[in-house]
């Protein structure tokens, strides 16, 4: 981890850079992939299947009875601990709800918003070195409740041709019945288009490694939406002198054991509590089992030391981090200056690790400073707001001379007819 003593603000925007990939090869790589999919469907997806997994599967659909029946592989209390984080993340997603206001904006003149659930979305869980049931939890809740006519979920088989039966529990216990044995780049593919096994969906969601992020992202070319513009996991900790270094530092790593391209600050306006968190980094890493993904991910991480908590908190809305945790004595009265952020851990005792497992609040978050200008997972990102408007007689009547008028400057004359005939009648 790199430590930069108190960098001057013309010089900030140099440490809010992310680990650079190179998206150029990549999309030429998917592009190619997506085009054969799109003519030859299943085979090509078999096709791929053996080039990159080097297996060879006839059927991608996983059997009810193989979702029914996962649990036999689970102990108990894990079971237990899935369904506390269930219910957590349900209550949470449930209070987003939004309720009809009809507004009466001039007398005979009703508005209001209505929400629709988008039909059909697809999810893909990274199944590999960390099988990410949480993530089912996080997406198949929320598009559960918004009432999602059609789920699909696509996550790789191992070596061996079968699903880790704790993605497929999960997935039965949201109530996905369609899931499907296929990854990576493939995977996006066959959800953008629709193949013979696989149904076409018109929204994608999901976390994976950088050639899945430039999938869904070429796949917004073909019409299907994508949850957010994402890249590699990333933290940022703003800690004071109250702050536990040994809890930062085991932050830290949790977010650095995700892959060596994520990436993790701390900013302290202590000097003493970043060579602290420093030196327990150290000690930690040796007994964790991702050690030199994580070790990878340090080299692309750095620790500041700036002047005030106040230019911590400014740096921090530079950055725009996935993650933020406020490791502070204040951190309710300093939250008010946070602008941008994924999600924000108040307090020391509020660790990342609950965001993504049990707390309740989504862990599908922007990155790579998207925190800007998008938000994470919610309800509203399964479902499209319609708007509704009613008009009587006397309320057009009401607002006629404005629509006439205006629809006249922008020389729409039929805009303005349609208002003038229903008066004249």
């Amino acid at each position: 981890m790199n430590f930069v003593n108190k960098p001057h603000k013309k010089d900030w925007i140099q440490y809010t850079q992310r680990p650079i990939i190179n998206q150029t090869k990549l999309l030429g790589q998917v592009n190619k992939i997506f085009k054969d999919i799109q003519h030859h469907g299943d085979k090509a997806l078999k096709k791929y299947s053996k080039l990159y997994d080097h297996l060879n599967i006839e059927n991608f659909k996983i059997s009810n009875n193989q979702l029914k029946n996962a649990y036999k592989s689970l102990n108990t209390p894990l079971i237990h601990a899935i369904q506390q984080a269930k219910c957590n993340i349900e209550k949470f997603h449930l209070a987003q709800i939004e309720k009809k206001n009809i507004i009466e904006t001039t007398a005979g003149v009703t508005c209001w918003r209505e929400s629709r659930a988008i039909d059909n979305v697809g999810f893909y869980i990274p199944g590999g070195t960390a099988p990410l049931f949480s993530t089912i939890l996080m997406l198949g809740i929320p598009a559960q409740i918004a009432n999602c006519k059609q789920i699909i979920l696509c996550t790789p088989p191992n070596s061996s041709g079968t699903i880790n039966p704790i993605i497929l529990y999960t997935a039965h216990v949201v109530g996905i019945k369609n899931v499907f044995a296929i990854g990576g780049m493939q995977a996006i593919g066959a959800m953008t288009f629709g193949t013979e096994s696989i149904p076409k969906v018109d929204k994608i969601f999901g976390p994976g490694n950088q050639y899945v992020t430039a999938a869904k992202q070429l796949a917004l070319n073909y019409g299907v939406a994508i949850d957010m513009p994402a890249g590699p996991s990333e933290l940022l900790i703003i800690a004071d002198d109250t702050a536990n270094p040994d809890f930062i530092a085991a932050d830290l790593l949790s977010q650095a054991e995700h892959g060596p391209d994520s990436q993790v600050i701390l900013v302290s306006n202590h000097k003493n509590i970043i060579s602290q968190t420093m030196k327990s980094i150290s000690q930690q890493l040796k007994n964790l089992p991702r050690y030199a993904i994580a070790e990878n991910a340090l080299k692309n991480s750095r620790a500041l030391y700036l002047s005030s908590i106040e230019d911590c908190i400014e740096f921090s809305n530079l950055y725009a981090p996935e993650h933020l945790i406020l490791a502070l004595k204040n951190h309710r009265q300093h939250a008010n200056n946070i602008t941008n952020a994924g999600s924000v851990f108040l307090g020391n005792y509020s660790c990342e690790s609950a965001g993504d497992y049990a707390s309740g609040p989504n862990h599908t978050l922007p990155t790579n400073g998207f925190a800007r200008n998008y938000s994470g997972v919610s309800l509203d990102s399964f479902v499209k707001k319609i708007t509704f408007q009613n008009l009587t007689r006397a309320g057009l009547k009401n607002i006629s001379k404005s629509i006439e008028m205006m629809a006249e400057a922008e020389q729409l004359m039929a805009h303005k007819n349609a208002v003038s005939i229903r008066l004249k009648k």
